[in-house]
């Protein structure tokens, strides 16, 4: 299969990492032959020559070099190739044109290296101890390189453009998103009960395995009810919706999962706070986001506290209403005079 730069792309950069075949084993140089077939060619210039070539100052080039999380290299180091000098190029581009607004380049550009420094070293863990337990590791080594990356490399194209179109549809229907990053939400914080515990009676494997269920089955809940998962912290999920209402379906059924002792979900407890919410570079801020943070922190497991900004949205006083809504204790918490809150729960009827 061709490599990036077309079908003598790997042969121009040293070779795909293959077998020695002298020692039968990955030759000695594999990581700067992966490295060339990764970038297309092996590094030919300075980061002093790549500033020059793209008509970018160095000290620019340098600052977003840093900003993307790339190691730092002396003015003498041979560590780039033309697709530096491209890439560079083109965010000058950005800014040049407008697209890209000097006062909110590094942030994105941090979130940028962030994002695809965090997907590529899980990326190249999984595709490195496919290759070791293969039987042939150099062979394997070859065949990830050729034929499994470029899918990968296309199936990220897609999944960007697909969220992208997502997340302009969300725009869209925002009134207000078009002129300000300031949106009306339902912040959800959903939090595992008992991890550390658990956590200590797991091995690797087998905690990997038991918080990627938890955030697998979250993620398809809150997708199909229309919210969008901002992050996830470990044993936490943090997500957003328009909608309260299914906030709150979310969060209840979640609950109800955990306390079925014949299902594996873990037991968990949740909070919600619904009002403004800035939005940036794919995270949200503001009081809404830490209201919903203190009222997981107070709830008990297995229950769901909301906030008055929630519970005003929702509540009614006719028995149509599908919640049962019970004033607690105002929740003591740090930024907050009194933080009011109410434990909602399925309205049973007979």
């Amino acid at each position: 299969m061709p490599g990036p730069d077309g079908p003598d792309a790997a042969d121009d950069a040293g070779g795909v990492p293959g077998v020695d075949e002298a020692g039968g084993g990955l030759p000695p140089d594999v990581a700067d032959a992966m490295e060339a077939f990764l970038l297309g060619q092996a590094p030919s210039l300075t980061r002093v020559q790549v500033a020059e070539r793209a008509g970018v100052p160095l000290d620019l080039a340098v600052t977003l070099w840093h900003q993307l999380g790339f190691p730092h290299h002396d003015d003498e180091d041979v560590a780039f190739t033309e697709g530096d000098v491209e890439a560079l190029r083109l965010t000058s581009d950005l800014v040049r044109i407008g697209i890209l607004p000097a006062d909110s380049q590094a942030a994105l550009v941090r979130t940028l290296g962030r994002s695809f420094a965090r997907l590529a070293e899980w990326q190249t863990t999984l595709l490195a101890g496919l290759a070791v337990e293969g039987e042939d590791p150099g062979s394997a080594a070859t065949q990830l390189a050729t034929d499994v990356l470029p899918r990968v490399e296309s199936l990220q194209a897609y999944v960007w453009r697909r969220h992208l179109a997502n997340a302009a549809q969300h725009l869209l229907e925002d009134a207000g998103g078009l002129t300000s990053s300031e949106s009306v939400l339902s912040v959800c914080f959903v939090d595992i009960v008992g991890y550390t515990t658990r956590s200590r009676s797991l091995d690797g494997t087998e905690l990997v395995q038991w918080v990627d269920a938890f955030e697998q089955d979250t993620t398809t809940l809150v997708v199909d009810h229309g919210g969008q998962v901002i992050k996830t912290i470990g044993d936490e999920v943090l997500f957003t919706v328009a909608d309260p209402a299914s906030a709150v379906a979310v969060a209840m059924a979640l609950t109800a999962r955990g306390d079925d002792e014949d299902d594996a979900f873990p037991r968990v407890r949740a909070g919600i706070a619904h009002g403004p919410v800035v939005r940036r570079l794919g995270d949200v801020f503001g009081s809404t986001v830490n209201a919903a943070s203190r009222l997981t922190s107070a709830a008990r497991p297995g229950s769901v506290l909301v906030d008055a900004g929630l519970h005003d949205a929702l509540a009614t006083d006719g028995d149509d209403d599908p919640w049962r809504w019970r004033r607690v204790r105002r929740v003591s918490a740090k930024g907050f005079t009194d933080l009011a809150a109410w434990r909602v729960r399925e309205h049973l009827r007979a």
